[in-house]
């Protein structure tokens, strides 16, 4: 899972007023994290959106992602993602296979969904861009501008909804021109969640025959 950023072009205005909107952009940001961290667990439906107009390529896709604390899962691309707080599984029906991975604990640039609201604290510079209003929401809008030049990202603009502080929806522009876009559909909180929710029943994976991968 990556983070996703929409293209919304945006000009600023002096020194001063560019320090201003930094510091608004990464308050509400930490607002937002705070937020999300007040909840026991977060259920999200999305859709993921693709657009790559150089390879005339537009894909969209539904899933969902249940989150609590670091653990995640989530269903997208017909795969379903779980992470123990240890190890990721990646299990996928259509090769009838179980790919196995721990966690890289050293590289704080590896994006996960246990991320998804704080991920901008490093390596981003931020700014406002000014509101847009969506039927029945207020938004305000937020860019991260990659620090490092390396980087494929051009940029990612976040989409906040005003009175809730819940992010709506995350948009990633590369430097090629691709976008990719994550759109909440529904979002809840503090659900009673299955016993093992975040647990890989190896057991079940292996009498189906799948071959897992560690």
């Amino acid at each position: 899972m990556r983070k996703l950023t929409i293209l919304i072009g945006f000009l600023l205005i002096g020194y001063l007023g560019s320090a201003q909107t930094e510091a608004a952009a990464k308050a509400l940001l930490d607002e937002v994290n705070k937020t999300m961290k007040a909840y026991k667990n977060i259920y999200i439906d999305f859709e993921y959106a693709l657009d790559n107009k150089a390879e005339k390529v537009q894909q969209k896709n539904e899933g969902n992602a249940t989150l609590e604390g670091d653990k995640y899962r989530v269903n997208l691309f017909g795969t379903t993602q779980i992470f123990d707080g240890k190890k990721t599984y990646t299990i996928i029906p259509e090769n009838e296979e179980v790919n196995i991975s721990l966690l890289d604990e050293d590289n704080d640039n590896s994006f996960t969904p246990s991320k998804f609201y704080s991920f901008y604290q490093k390596g981003y510079k931020f700014s406002m861009l000014n509101a847009k209003d969506n039927p029945g929401k207020n938004m305000q809008l937020v860019q991260l501008t990659p620090i490092k030049l390396d980087t494929e990202t051009q940029k990612i603009v976040i989409g906040i909804d005003s009175k809730t502080k819940h992010i709506a929806h995350i948009t990633e522009t590369g430097k090629n021109g691709t976008q990719t876009k994550l759109t909440v559909k529904k979002f809840l909180t503090n659900q009673t969640l299955q016993p093992g929710t975040f647990t890989f029943d190896t057991k079940k994976y292996k009498s189906l025959g799948y071959m897992i991968n560690d």
